[in-house]
């Protein structure tokens, strides 16, 4: 019989898969998309669109937007604390099983394998509950993704300057839109800075509360 934390990854392997299928539907089909970032429209372009008029602001806002509530919501259903030490327990036994088979100590080994399913589980429940949490960004992704998509569609001047460049048009393509790859150099870096400062506090205040405790 399956166990919980096996049932777990089971459901959110299917969720995930649900939502990445629907994912290509609205990437692949342009009125899904059209009809979904047009929809997201009404909410956004009153609040970041600016009539089209500042393009880069949108993208950076925007970024801004989609990158906080992904963050957030993962770090409310995090717990680091328990995280690290599972990424610990892994590197330390995965260490230890690999100067054993270096050493072909075969008591060692026989000792850690039979350790290995215990380690396996407690690796793969920490891997279940961010799986849990794709499919939830991913909602909030990929509506705001078709938005983008739809907006930068409608702007009346696409043409910007950036350092490497002095004139590059945002709907170009190589590879990715460029809208996309400037998209993605403003908010990875505003999003490592979010995240490392959620854990940084949570990790404050979870010393304070052991402090407090002793």
């Amino acid at each position: 019989m399956p166990s919980e934390s096996q049932q777990a990854m089971s459901w959110s392997r299917m969720a995930t898969i649900f939502v990445l299928i629907l994912a290509v539907f609205i990437l692949f089909d342009q009125n899904l998309r059209n009809g979904l970032g047009q929809l997201v429209g009404y909410g956004l372009e009153p609040l970041v669109g600016f009539g089209g008029a500042y393009p880069v602001v949108t993208l950076f806002l925007t970024g801004m937007i989609m990158t906080s509530i992904t963050i957030i919501v993962r770090h409310f259903f995090t717990d680091y604390v328990d995280q690290i030490r599972s990424q610990k327990i892994v590197s330390a036994f995965n260490k230890d099983l690999r100067e054993a088979r270096m050493e072909n100590n075969t008591y060692k080994i026989k000792k850690l394998t039979e350790m290995q399913q215990d380690i396996l589980q407690k690796s793969m429940k920490a891997s279940t509950a961010q799986l849990k949490l794709l499919p939830i960004t991913m909602i909030v992704i990929i509506p705001i993704f078709a938005w983008l998509a739809v907006f930068m569609g409608q702007v009346p001047n696409t043409i910007i300057s950036v350092p490497w460049a002095l004139n590059v048009n945002l709907i170009d393509t190589i590879l990715l839109p460029i809208w996309v790859i400037l998209y993605s150099l403003i908010s990875v870096p505003f999003g490592q800075i979010l995240m490392r400062s959620l854990r940084f506090f949570e990790f404050r205040k979870r010393l304070r509360e052991l402090e407090a405790g002793e």
